[in-house]
Order: C-alpha cells, then structure tokens, then sequence
C-alpha cells in the first residue's frame, strides 16, 4: 500500500500531539486531549485538509501502554492504518537528535513513517483471551513483587536484629497471606481463561509438553507472540527475548566473543532461564547436554543460554506441526 498522508503521535497520558505530513511536506501540527473528544476533534481537522482520504494514511506511534488505548481503538473501529513501534527503534533510526518535546517527537515520529513505509507491520487486535492471559498474568507478577518485598525484608533483617526480624515477620503474615491467596485466585483464573478457549488450551498443551516449560512462561511466550502470529521465526523470538548470540568483530584485530544483547524483553529472558535451569534438572537429555558442556569447560551461563534456545526452538517446532513433544521421535 502507498500511503500519501503519515501522521505521527506522540502519546500522554493527558495529552496528543500530532504531526501531519503529506509525503515529506509538513501540512500541520496539532495537539489535542487524550480523550474521545479530543480525537475526534483532531480527526474532524484532519478529514478537512484537501484530498485527504483515511484509506491513504498510516498513523504511526510508539509503544505506550494503556495509554494509547483510545486512539488505537478509535482508528482500529474506523479500519485506519496503524502502526505501533519501540521508541528506541524511533530514537536509533533517527540519526543525530538534538532537544526534545513532544511536538518534536512527533514530528520524528511522522518521518519514520515516511521513511519506513515499505517495511512497517500493520498493528492488529489480539484476541480477547489473550488480552485477558496478559492482564493476568502481569497481575500475578506485580502480586509476586509485592510478596517477595515484604518476605525479603524479614530475612535480610534476620542476620542483623533477630527480635526486629521476628517483629516484622508477626506484622507481615497478614499481608502476605492475603498476597498467597490473590496469586492463588489469579492462577485459578488463568485456568479458566485457558479452557474457555479450545485454540488457546491446545497451544498450551502443546508448548507445556516441553519438559522445562511451564504454565507461566507458556502464557508469557503465548502473549508476547500473539500466539506465534506476530512472530513465527524461533530465532526471532530468540533475539526478542535476549538469548540470541550476536557476533562482536572488526576488520582483523578485533575478535571479541559472541554475546547476547541488553536490548530484549527481560520478563521473558528471566522466565526462560527458570524454565533452563528446570530443564538441566529434570530433562534427562538437556542435562546430560549440560554436564557434557561443562566438563568441556564451557561457560555455565553460556552453556544455559544454549538451552533457552532448545527450549525456544521445540517450542516452535512443536506450534508449527501442531503436536506434542517427544522425547524419542521418529
């Protein structure tokens, strides 16, 4: 599709700003509230500016969260095209900068999507069931902070007061009763939310019945692939998760070793290196890779991270051919 018209948002929590090129000629900056009123307002500006037609424009705007709720949804109803991109990809892909506010930023924001156009990823909805695994399972994360808060602090003081560490023990039980009830809760709803959905149970069955894996990197897996949608490639999602080696050198001096990025999705590379460190446990095969590996003196951490990749690629596997996991195919 060749769009004649890119408008960039820069996104609040209270306000919008907009940028409006047609092809590299900027036509007008505008910035309104983020509320419905406020959209519409802009739209209302927008459909007046001669020979604009909604079919022949990409809005494009960073990641923000709840945020762009509104404006996504608002555009989505009317089959506008919308494009979401990380601010750092905007930031990187915009050279040299120098100053910033938000006019500014969707200023850069509109000519990264002229610039880009050809190869932007159309933003779609997920499924409600997925959205539901995301709401869930980031409420079960915040609630297992929240725990290990007021669990860490009574052991730390410990070693130091025993009588304080006893003291704030008795005054926390409460809380953090409360806080294993509610985890217990939300587990019971992601449960529920799973077997409401015939697709969404049998992927879970599928990337579960790899030995390692378990509910809740199979949700996070799940839900930041869209349901292997948006991301198909397992060496992509390798990248995306931060497991993905990259090669360090430089004409013929420098050779530096190969080494992950700090550019990548943390919750996920946490849940994989869990899901590892099961894996090299209670995986007969993946362990015995792992002490063969270590007694070739291999890095441990690196040696872990070559598992997060196993576990990534079977997964894979396995969602493409829609089966189970064996341990001995044929």
């Amino acid at each position: 599709m060749n769009y004649k018209f890119f408008i960039g948002i820069d996104v609040s929590k209270s306000t919008l700003d907009f940028t409006v090129l047609k092809d590299k000629e900027l036509l007008f900056q505008h910035q309104g509230s983020n509320e419905l009123t406020g959209i519409k307002e802009f739209l209302k500006h927008l459909a007046s500016q001669k020979d604009f037609l909604l079919d022949q424009a990409l809005f494009c705007m960073e990641h923000t969260g709840i945020y762009s709720h509104h404006i996504i949804h608002f555009l989505y109803a009317r089959n506008a095209a919308i494009c979401l991109q990380s601010s750092l990809h905007i930031k990187l892909s915009a050279g040299l900068q120098r100053g910033k506010n938000d006019k500014l930023d969707s200023f850069r924001i509109a000519q990264y999507a002229y610039k880009n156009q050809q190869d932007l990823t159309l933003w779609k909805p997920k499924r409600l069931v997925v959205e539901q695994l995301k709401q869930l399972t980031g409420l079960r994360s915040r609630l297992l902070n929240a725990k290990k808060q007021l669990s860490v602090a009574a052991k730390e003081v410990a070693g130091f007061d025993p009588i304080a560490a006893k003291s704030v023990k008795q005054l926390s039980q409460h809380s953090i009763k409360a806080l294993n009830d509610d985890i217990k809760k939300v587990e019971d709803k992601l449960d529920q939310v799973i077997g409401s959905d015939e697709y969404l149970k049998r992927l879970f069955i599928i990337v579960t019945s790899i030995k390692g894996i378990g509910k809740i990197t199979a949700a996070a897996m799940i839900v930041y692939s869209n349901e292997f949608k948006d991301i198909t490639d397992p060496k992509k999602f390798a990248c995306y998760a931060g497991v993905a080696p990259f090669e360090h050198s430089s004409g013929s001096s420098v050779r530096k070793r190969s080494r992950v990025s700090h550019i990548a999705n943390k919750t996920m590379k946490t849940l994989l290196h869990m899901s590892a460190v099961v894996a090299i446990t209670y995986n007969d095969e993946l362990k015995l890779y792992y002490q063969r590996k270590v007694a070739e003196n291999k890095n441990k951490m690196l040696v872990i991270n070559a598992v997060r990749n196993k576990l990534i690629w079977r997964v894979f596997a396995c969602v493409k051919s829609d089966r189970l996991y064996q341990n001995k195919f044929a």
